[in-house]
């Protein structure tokens, strides 16, 4: 179904697919509101409201099946949704992400990362001022996935990686070589939409990826200046130095997030995820807090941030090699 901005505020079927459930429209984005349907009523006849009153002068016309992006905390609207497979990547029909447990999110970003907690944003990607990256552990890990949730555990997307060849993935696990490889990571929405594409070409010693958006226009570069020490990245756009994100010690875990007059406009900290996710497996997980309104490019190269550094520093000893 495709979304039309005419159809009137009021109770209409679910759009995510949740039977027997209504959710209301206000008229230009569903909103959180739902209500069961009532017993012995069916879903409401198109053209019609929950409430059993004739819709506005509109005809033939089909229910939206997702919501206009809402202005948030941060002002920013959501990504263009796209068609599939723009990447000229075999893509299989968007599945929403599996729920995360609240709590368990919750004390991360609380107790782990010590972010207080704060008002909500706008429900995506671009408009919550707290992501939750966390990294779906596997023994061995042939292909990089991720979920991404706000600071109370609802879930805001996906990211999974792209591209592979069957020859890669065996050669990823027979030897590490995983920095001689070029990854692609496709940060998806809550609906399984593509937003962004992560490149990570191939590296030798450091890394550089290069962010775009869902149309292929470009967004900018995470280009890695150092080795040795606390480990810095450039952010880029158009040649031009936009932003940074600075390790605070040597072992690259936690990063604060520059502008380009060197303040602070948002910081990453790796969080503990747990004995046995880190004795046997690469699953890293992430809390990346963004401090206020960012203005585009910026907002988008630090919303990849966190993925930049996992695949950057993080994502290159696995297999058998």
């Amino acid at each position: 179904m495709t979304t039309h901005s005419n159809t009137p505020a009021g109770w209409h079927p679910d759009p995510h697919g949740a039977p027997q459930l209504l959710r209301w429209w206000d008229g230009s984005r569903w909103t959180e509101h739902t209500s069961p349907v009532p017993q012995g009523q069916g879903q409401p006849a198109q053209g019609q409201s929950a409430q059993g009153q004739p819709a506005q002068q509109a005809p033939a016309q089909q229910v939206p099946q997702q919501p206009q992006a809402p202005q948030g905390q941060f002002g920013q609207p959501q990504a263009a949704q796209v068609p599939q497979g723009q990447f000229g990547q075999p893509q299989a029909a968007p599945v929403a992400p599996p729920a995360a447990d609240p709590a368990k999110v919750q004390r991360q970003v609380q107790r782990q990362a010590g972010v207080t907690p704060t008002a909500q944003g706008g429900g995506t990607l671009f408009t919550e001022p707290v992501l939750v990256v966390n990294q779906k552990a596997k023994l061995i890990e042939l292909t990089n996935e991720y979920s991404v949730m706000d600071q109370a555990g609802n879930t805001l997307g996906s990211v999974v990686q792209v591209g592979q060849s069957t020859l890669k993935k065996v050669a990823r696990f027979v030897a590490s070589i995983d920095q001689f490889m070029t990854h692609k990571l496709e940060i998806r929405d809550a609906y399984g939409q593509p937003q962004m594409l992560l490149t990570r070409p191939r590296k030798f010693m450091k890394s550089r990826v290069i962010v775009e958006r869902a149309d292929g226009q470009p967004v900018g570069e995470i280009v890695q200046q150092n080795m040795i020490g606390k480990i810095n990245f450039a952010m880029m756009v158009n040649g031009q130095q936009v932003g940074a994100i600075k390790a605070e010690n040597w072992r690259a875990w936690n990063f604060s997030i520059v502008d380009h007059a060197d303040n602070e406009v948002a910081r990453i900290t790796k969080t503990w995820e747990g004995l046995a996710k880190t004795m046997f497996t690469t699953a890293d997980n992430y809390v990346l807090q963004i401090h206020y309104q960012l203005p585009e490019p910026l907002l988008s190269l630090v919303v990849a941030t966190a993925l930049t550094v996992d695949t950057a520093l993080k994502q290159d000893a696995r297999g058998f090699g």
